[in-house]
């Protein structure tokens, strides 16, 4: 799914703030470290240099989402995977699950991760749309409600963990298959079917950006009948699931379930 430009009102008043992020921290550190990861996730991760970041997944022998995460390779042997705070302790705890002989080392971190809209130290991080950076340390700031860049996200069109990405999404339905995989590498759990679905099918629904007024879980309708369902939503603007026949440019309506 192609990725929208925010618009400039909605960067102006959030510009310059230092927001705090609800990230976990999985270290993987040591001479095998790379070659871990590499069988592990689903993007190029031996290739990345010190100092660069790179999207990712760890996903089922389905190819299920078990978490989304970006890789920072800190240093030769040493790999630091930046996800949401929820999921750093089943990040970690599969990884060690299928260590076996591997010579690394993985644990969670206890560090605070923090984003910076425009220039600021850190790695580029665009999942807002803007000019953003993100860094993180074990030391804690005072920073704004992260609330605030909602706006921002559903308007870059990027999914977030437990909203539009949960254990049911595969990849290519968020538009993670553009972003977060690698079709080149060698193998990795879920590899067989995420290929399979890249070269021989499609998914039956598509994340898609919005201009309507909803709330999470409205039913979106084409011609009478249900095609999708909100996940996310600020005043103007949505993130929802939309069955793929349905044209781009097509009048979508809303029809609030009952409780």
């Amino acid at each position: 799914m192609p990725r929208l430009v925010p618009t400039l009102d909605r960067v102006a008043t959030v510009a310059s703030t230092l927001f705090r992020l609800n990230r976990g921290y999985v270290a993987v550190t040591g001479p095998e470290a790379g070659d871990f990861l590499e069988r592990m996730l689903s993007n190029e991760v031996v290739s990345l240099e010190p100092g660069e970041v790179r999207p990712a997944l760890l996903l089922t022998p389905k190819g299920r989402i078990v978490a989304p995460m970006r890789v920072v390779r800190e240093a030769p042997e040493a790999f630091l995977l930046i996800t949401e705070a929820d999921l750093a302790e089943t990040v970690a705890s599969t990884l060690l699950r299928a260590r076996f002989a591997a010579k690394c080392e993985i644990e969670t971190k206890p560090f605070n991760g923090y984003l910076q809209l425009g220039s600021a130290e850190g790695f580029r991080n665009d999942e807002y749309g803007v000019e953003a950076y993100e860094r993180w340390g074990e030391e804690e700031r005072e920073a704004a409600d992260p609330a605030e860049l909602e706006a921002l996200r559903i308007e870059a069109g990027a999914p977030a963990w437990g909203s539009e990405l949960d254990e049911s999404v595969l990849p290519a339905e968020a538009g993670l298959d553009e972003t977060h995989i690698s079709f080149t590498k060698g193998c990795y759990p879920g590899q067989e079917p995420v290929a399979r679905l890249h070269y021989r099918g499609h998914p039956n629904r598509h994340l898609r950006v919005l201009d309507i007024d909803a709330s999470p879980g409205d039913e979106v309708t084409y011609e009478g009948k249900v095609v999708g369902r909100v996940t996310s939503a600020v005043p103007g603007k949505a993130l929802a699931y939309v069955r793929r026949e349905v044209p781009t440019e097509a009048r979508l309506h809303l029809s609030i379930p009952r409780p």
